[in-house]
């Protein structure tokens, strides 16, 4: 089972695949003339990519409209509304019209089809989720100039081209390049944008924390001493301590419960590991440790957090 709990050395894939993101295209937009629509607000992470043509974007709560080109790549990860219009004076159709006559997967609005692009959504898993959210902005935009426009472009030209052919396995395949296209997003954002505020996400792309992080993730259960994650880390204990927590938002230490916690809940949402068999594997000498530490951090038991599951 102690193997089991073992991430990869790469904290940020040990996060995508606990919080278990699951992307899923959505379909196309093919406008042309003068034209508006409206967008409502959605719980779920929306994302989308121009293929060609120009138009303006504006989000609710934002004062100023932004230029769209063809290349980039948006990702709104908050619930709220917008428009996209090729004239912000004409006054916007309301989605769920545009898609009354929609055929397949693909919508049309306007007249003509100089602009097109392309979008899907992400479901995440449960409260885990908000563990990505944290730290990201309503709205990241990679612009076609940034050097991960490349990428992103093949796997815009893909999605199409999965659209265009038709091929056998054409809804796995969509939503495998969706996700690989909303990693890609993350990544550029990343390394794109100004510093995100201090918590685990930040943590996680910092690279001067990516070795001692590295440690953690690679081996939960071990009792990791401040002293072994701070000369992986290159830093004197005080130094370690302080950076960390600037960056993170928490100690080290209570990182380290905090991933083994995420870690037990999602062996124990399966039912089939006891409590003290997965308190043994995080390395806790007794059920009640654990369970004080888990209830700590997630605000329930195990027994009970696995009945709820139930």
């Amino acid at each position: 089972m102690r193997e089991n709990l073992k991430m990869h050395l790469d904290p940020f894939s040990d996060l995508l695949k606990l919080i278990d993101a699951r992307s899923i295209m959505s379909g196309g937009l093919v406008a042309g003339g003068a034209w508006a629509i409206a967008f409502p607000p959605t719980q779920r992470i929306k994302f989308w990519g121009i293929v060609r043509g120009h138009c303006w974007l504006v989000v609710e709560g934002d004062s100023e409209a932004i230029a769209v080109a063809p290349g980039d790549v948006f990702l709104l990860r908050a619930p709220r509304s917008h428009v996209l219009a090729s004239d912000l004076a004409i006054r916007p159709s309301e989605l769920a019209d545009v898609l009354e006559g929609r055929q397949g997967a693909i919508a049309s609005h306007g007249e003509g089809d100089e602009f097109f692009m392309i979008g899907g959504k992400v479901e995440l898993s449960d409260d885990r989720g908000q563990l990505l959210l944290e730290g990201l902005p309503d709205l990241i935009h990679i612009r076609a100039a940034s050097r991960h426009a490349p990428s992103l472009r093949w796997l815009l030209e893909q999605l199409v081209r999965e659209r265009d052919d038709n091929l056998p396995g054409v809804v796995a395949a969509s939503s495998q390049l969706a996700h690989l296209m909303f990693i890609q997003i993350l990544r550029a954002h990343f390394e794109d944008a100004e510093p995100i505020a201090s918590g685990r996400l930040r943590a996680i792309g910092d690279k001067r924390l990516a070795p001692a992080l590295q440690l953690m993730h690679g081996d939960p259960a071990r009792a990791w001493q401040l002293g072994e994650l701070a000369k992986a880390a290159a830093m004197s204990r005080a130094t370690f301590s302080s950076y960390f927590k600037a960056v993170a938002g928490i100690s080290p230490m209570a990182y380290l419960t905090e991933w083994r916690m995420r870690l037990a809940e999602r062996t124990l949402q399966d039912g089939r590991s006891s409590v003290g068999v997965v308190a043994a594997s995080l390395g806790y000498a007794s059920d009640s440790a654990f369970s004080n530490a888990f209830k700590r951090v997630t605000g329930r038991s195990p027994r009970e957090y696995q009945r709820d599951q139930r």
